[in-house]
């Protein structure tokens, strides 16, 4: 990961931006990830956009 972080700074639901800034990737990769099933999103608002768990995105970086 390129970029330092600190786990208890980060908010409980990160958004789309937020996620692929941790896991360095770009947003279609975890749109598909969401339609996989690999990592799934929380739908917020009329728009159904996505929020990911901390934990969930936590998950994923300590398996690299």
């Amino acid at each position: 990961m390129t970029r330092a972080f600190k786990q208890d700074k980060l908010p409980d639901i990160l958004t789309l931006k937020q996620a692929c800034r941790l896991l360095n990737c770009h947003p279609n990769t975890l749109r598909n990830w969401d339609n996989k099933g690999i990592l799934r999103a929380i739908r917020f608002g009329t728009r159904k956009d996505r929020r990911y768990k901390k934990d969930d995105i936590l998950k994923i970086i300590h398996k690299k």
